[in-house]
């Protein structure tokens, strides 16, 4: 390309304002050095371009046909800064996010309309999933970050925060009520119909790994690909469910199902909010999860108080 960007600049200032002077004040500049951005870009291009006169400055002909060109140009570059500052002040842009059902349902969701309140120009796009999908898209760069359920694997350069304890727990219907109040043992899943959600769901994962420990390897009839389905087949005894509490509470409450207990608990998870390298992070998502973090460094702080 002949001649700087700069210079284009300083021509397309001088031939909006036709005055030297004006374009000078406009780019904080000095007018010799308009002046002088002016005379390179004439060299380079070999036409004169302004035509001086007592009231400032006027195209010739040659700087005319520059003119409809340099005008598209810099006004798109304008626009550019436009967005720029707009996405900087958070009135447009977008944050990606990956969560669960679960981890969507019983922690993102608060933030979210939380932060849509304050920032309702910002789009928001949620990729729902299992967790080993969702890790694959941060991994990949498709979401900004991620809020999951434990067990998951890291590749290096990304980290996880536990931000919520969750546990597993086992429900049936009114019709295996000859299990209620007892004290089982996991042996009784060899026993009876089961209902989990699939391998790659980490309440799976979790349950798999747990009872694997114990010499346990019980055969589902069901294997559904979302919680509240679990929770539905329970409802109707179609056999033991495992699912996360929380979307077993509500059933719970209207004694639809019951919990069963066992002579071992299973140990508690966490969701955890998984990132990469903040400054690949839009500047939504970098607001985003600040709401976040503070809320809770706020929580470990009360926690703290409350020991």
């Amino acid at each position: 390309m002949t001649g700087s960007l700069e210079y284009y600049k300083v021509f397309y200032y001088t031939a909006q304002l036709s005055s030297i002077t004006a374009a000078a004040e406009k780019l904080c500049i000095s007018q010799p050095a308009v002046s002088q951005a002016i005379k390179q870009l004439e060299s380079s291009l070999g036409v004169r371009l302004f035509i001086r006169s007592p009231k400032g400055v006027r195209l010739t002909e040659e700087g005319k046909t520059l003119a409809l060109y340099v005008e598209r140009g810099m006004e798109s570059f304008l626009k550019g800064e436009e967005a720029m500052e707009r996405l900087k002040n958070l009135e447009k842009g977008s944050v990606r996010i990956g969560a669960s059902d679960m981890t969507l349902r019983f922690y993102l969701l608060p933030y979210l309309e939380q932060f849509h309140k304050t920032f309702p120009g910002i789009h928001v796009n949620v990729s729902n999933g299992p967790t080993p999908e969702t890790i694959g898209l941060l991994e990949q760069g498709d979401i900004d970050f991620a809020v999951v359920s434990t067990p998951f694997e890291l590749a290096p350069g990304f980290q996880a925060q536990a931000v919520k304890k969750i546990r597993n727990i086992f429900i049936a219907g009114n019709e295996f009520s000859c299990l209620k109040g007892k004290k089982l043992s996991y042996h009784c899943l060899l026993e009876y119909p089961c209902i989990f959600l699939e391998e790659k769901t980490s309440t799976r994962k979790f349950m798999n790994a747990f009872l694997a420990e114990r010499g346990i390897f019980p055969r589902p009839e069901f294997d559904l690909a979302i919680s509240d389905m679990v929770v539905q087949f329970a409802i109707r005894n179609l056999g033991i469910g495992c699912v996360e509490e929380e979307f077993a509470r509500t059933a719970l409450e209207r004694k639809e199902i019951f919990q069963l207990e066992f002579e071992e608990e299973m140990p508690e998870r966490q969701f955890c909010l998984v990132t990469g390298k903040r400054d690949l992070i839009s500047i939504p998502g970098r607001k985003l999860l600040e709401m976040m973090e503070k809320d809770i460094e706020r929580q470990h702080k009360y926690s703290l108080l409350h020991i």
